[in-house]
């Protein structure tokens, strides 16, 4: 590798970094409240860091230490868990649509379970995502993740709840400063994300649909808006290009 090519994976690399930043800031109120939880239900302090470092899934995280205390229940760990993160395969899928020639092999393999719902949303804006790029973006995410679950597992319950309410929303206000961008750039953005909004209500007000898992709810609503926007929207080779 030449100086030259060593100075632009260095440079893609603090890039990826740098707009990791606010989702490393963000996970790391969030995971806090999995730290705290964890401990209230009985375990380990190393159990829930272990957890966190080898999961990397909020709302998979949360169904399964609930799951885990009561033992033998393995099937329905392993539906919950399918239906939780089956969107995480939607949106691998979508981002080897864009990964450059590099990225490839065990790379894929390595970096590919650090793939979440926000490091996604960023990297996807991206015309190509490199190694290097997608690295730095998953630094401090992960880094956050798991300090986070160890200051939430070490200070228990301490906080008071109106503390810790406000900290475990703090990943929707993460979300919105991810979307609202592309809203303002691009009309049909605007229209999944209304689009998704109304079927996630209608599985929460509807009763025949209230017992759906959240994991599934999450990846009808986001598979079915995207498709609905796709026979509406289409995008011409010219416009992708």
């Amino acid at each position: 590798m030449t100086k030259i090519e060593k100075n632009d994976v260095k440079s893609r690399f603090i890039k990826g970094v740098r707009a990791g930043i606010p989702i490393g800031m963000g996970y790391l109120s969030v995971s806090f409240t999995f730290g705290i939880m964890a401990m209230s239900l009985g375990f380990y302090k190393w159990q829930a860091i272990l957890i966190s470092m080898t999961c990397l899934t909020s709302a998979g995280q949360l169904a399964g230490i609930n799951i885990m205390v009561m033992p033998g229940n393995y099937i329905e760990m392993l539906i919950s868990q399918l239906t939780i993160n089956v969107r995480y395969s939607f949106m691998s899928v979508s981002l080897a649509q864009k990964v450059s020639k590099k990225f490839s092999g065990i790379w894929r393999w390595l970096l590919g379970y650090v793939v979440t719902d926000e490091i996604y949303a960023v990297a996807i804006r991206e015309k190509e995502i490199t190694r290097a790029y997608f690295a730095g973006l998953a630094v401090l995410p992960y880094i956050g993740w798991t300090l986070g679950t160890l200051v939430g597992a070490l200070l228990g319950d301490i906080l008071p709840k109106s503390i810790m309410s406000a900290l475990s929303i703090a990943i929707y206000g993460m979300f919105i400063a991810i979307i609202v961008p592309e809203m303002k750039k691009q009309k049909p953005v605007i229209f999944v994300v209304v689009l998704s909004a109304v079927f996630s209500c209608c599985f929460r007000y509807i009763k025949i649909l209230q017992n759906f898992p959240m994991g599934l709810t999450i990846s009808v609503c986001a598979v079915v808006a995207a498709v609905i926007c796709a026979i509406l929207f289409p995008v011409s080779d010219e416009d992708e290009s």
